[in-house]
This record gives structure tokens, sequence and C-alpha cells, in this order.
């Protein structure tokens, strides 16, 4: 998957490197140094990604890579993670090519207990129970980052990005479909934008939203 978002480079010592705004544990399970590459100013680099603490990570960055960069502006970043979704261990029966449904609308479904807002939103898009897309991800409450709620979009034939896109509170244009992700606590709340209304499986059918809460989005495919 391939992630985009604003970044600066920062320098300390002789590293340079960009905080990551959101948790890479969260969507890679990946954990130690991480291989990867990051588009900045329209050249691709290859980096490498540390760990911090807790899923938190850095892009580091060699001098070489940035000498041609003006360090003291905000830049425009797209970083991919090689190998980064989680699979399912399960044989599909759909694809982007048949899909399990059409969506075309969006029935609000609320979930029955907290922690269950990413299985909500695979539910809604694919139009089948909660129960259900918890035994395809295989995961309970407060267990489904991105990357698992990406990979049961793929088991589900659901089209979507190949980049998540983090807007960390600024304003941003939604497009007709999408995943938005917003911070709660140490964990992140998931809810559906579809066609100017927001379908949150805790408050149900909402015709405006506060940008300020929105940590990111992934569009999903829809005519």
């Amino acid at each position: 998957m391939r992630y985009f978002f604003d970044g600066r480079i920062v320098k300390q010592d002789n590293l340079y490197s960009i905080r990551i705004p959101f948790n890479v544990w969260e969507v890679s399970r990946m954990r130690d140094v991480i291989q990867a590459d990051i588009v900045l100013d329209n050249k691709i680099i290859d980096c490498e990604l540390l760990p911090q603490s807790k899923g938190n990570y850095i892009i580091h960055l060699q001098e070489d890579d940035i000498s041609h960069i003006d360090i003291n502006q905000t830049h425009k970043i797209l970083l991919h993670i090689n190998r980064s979704l989680i699979q399912m261990n399960q044989n599909s029966p759909y694809s982007f090519e048949n899909p399990i449904r059409k969506i075309d609308h969006i029935d609000v479904i609320i979930q029955p207990a907290d922690g269950l807002c990413g299985q909500s939103c695979v539910a809604m898009l694919a139009g089948v129970t909660i129960a259900e897309v918890i035994s395809v991800m295989d995961c309970r409450e407060w267990q489904a980052t991105m990357g698992r709620v990406i990979s049961a979009l793929n088991y589900y034939g659901i089209d979507h990005s190949e980049v998540i896109v983090y807007t960390e509170g600024h304003e941003a244009t939604l497009p007709k479909c999408c995943i938005m992700m917003e911070k709660m606590g140490l964990y992140c709340h998931y809810l559906i934008h579809y066609d100017g209304k927001f379908y949150d499986s805790n408050l149900g059918v909402l015709t405006e939203y506060d940008m300020s809460k929105l940590l990111g989005y992934l569009e999903v495919k829809v005519d």
C-alpha cells in the first residue's frame, strides 16, 4: 500500500527524518526497521523506517537524498511500504471484477459493542452482517486495523484506491465513497462517507462532519 501525507524534514545531529502520521504496526503488522521508498519532490528515494515507540516510526533519509530539497518547507510525501497488507487466509469467491455487490447506496449498521467500527464499515459496504465480517477478518473488538479492513475489502471484491490519504485535521475534499479514520485515544474510529452523508456505526446517518477530527481516508471505488 501507499500512504499520502504532508511532512517536514527534521535534522537532528546528522540524522534527517520525516515523522509518519499513522501507526505503522496497525497498517502493516511489520516491526523493527522496515525497508520502504518514498516519492519526494518527484524523486523516488529508497529509505528505512525507524521505530520510535508503540508503532510510531520516522522515515530515515540520507543527506544526499535531500540535497535538492528545501527542508524548511512542508512537502507532499508518498510512502510505499512493501508487502504491508495483511492477507486473509480464506479463499474468496469474489474479485474486483466480481464483487459481492454494486455499491449504489449504504444502509447504516449500528455496532452492537464498542470497538467494532472497522467491521461495521466493511459490513455496510459489503451488505452483510457484522458477524460474517468478524469471521472473515478473524478479529474482534478493537482489532480491526486499517490493514485488516483493506484485506477484507479485497476478500469481498470491493475495489479501492491503492493510496491512503492522511489529512491530519486539515480541510479535504472527500471522494464519493470512502472509509474515514478519526483518532480516538489509542485507537482509530472508522466511518463511511457516501454521496455527501456520513454513516457512523455509533451515531447513525449524519449530514455534517467536523473535518478537524479526520485523520485520513481510503477511497472506495464506485460508479
